[in-house]
């Protein structure tokens, strides 16, 4: 993995690896990580039961997720009362819904900023136990999410474009192509600059796409 501050710095660090090893280096554009989140709260509920002939497994969840600020993370509380879950199987459920965000629910991405909250379940004496309340925990956590309004989260980045006059049209045109939102323009001297915020999946080759539009 090669990192820069910049594409031009990678571009230029690629050649220098070049000619100086005389060899071809194939690259591509790397992935943009998304994230899922909720913007709904919802309760969700799974039971979870299997009988196969000698000791059964079973685990009943019911859990309620709400959305939380951006860049909060993740909160888990337990809202069990009257023994409905035994205090040793919270836990468990919790590590269930944990490795389900991990997954991701509606598009593979990891799930990031809800509030989990436990709040009853159901048992067995001798069918229960930590595996059986982490599956019911997972499902019960997919149940809820696809209720509640999911979203996919992107990384937008802000961007500060310096150019003549004469290209302005032209770059304020390409950036809203871009689904950019421009937040500011200043100008200075002949040169102008305009101020925006884009999704960093439309800017990752912008540098050799400014060359062109600039002719420059």
């Amino acid at each position: 993995v090669l990192s820069g501050v910049s594409e031009l710095h990678l571009n230029t660090v690629l050649h220098r690896i070049k000619a100086r090893y005389k060899v071809e280096i194939d690259t591509k554009i790397p992935r943009v990580p998304l994230r899922e989140t909720i913007t709904a709260k919802s309760d969700g509920h799974f039971r979870h039961k299997k009988q196969t002939g000698g000791r059964g497994q079973f685990a009943e969840v019911f859990l309620r997720i709400e959305p939380t600020e951006r860049g909060s993370g993740f909160e888990f509380s337990d809202d069990t009362f009257g023994g409905s879950i035994p205090k040793q199987y919270i836990p468990a459920i919790e590590k269930g819904v944990v490795e389900q965000m991990g997954k991701g629910v509606v598009a593979g991405y990891q799930v990031v900023d809800v509030k989990v909250s436990v709040y009853d379940g159901k048992y067995h004496d001798v069918d229960s136990d930590e595996h059986s309340f982490r599956k019911a925990g997972a499902r019960a956590f997919r149940d809820a999410f696809e209720k509640s309004r999911p979203v996919l989260l992107e990384p937008i980045v802000h961007l500060e474009v310096a150019m003549p006059s004469r290209f302005m049209g032209d770059i304020n045109s390409d950036l809203n192509g871009r689904r950019g939102r421009i937040s500011g323009m200043d100008a200075m001297g002949d040169f102008q600059i305009i101020k925006a915020h884009v999704p960093l999946k439309e800017v990752q080759t912008y540098a050799a796409d400014l060359r062109s539009l600039t002719q420059s």
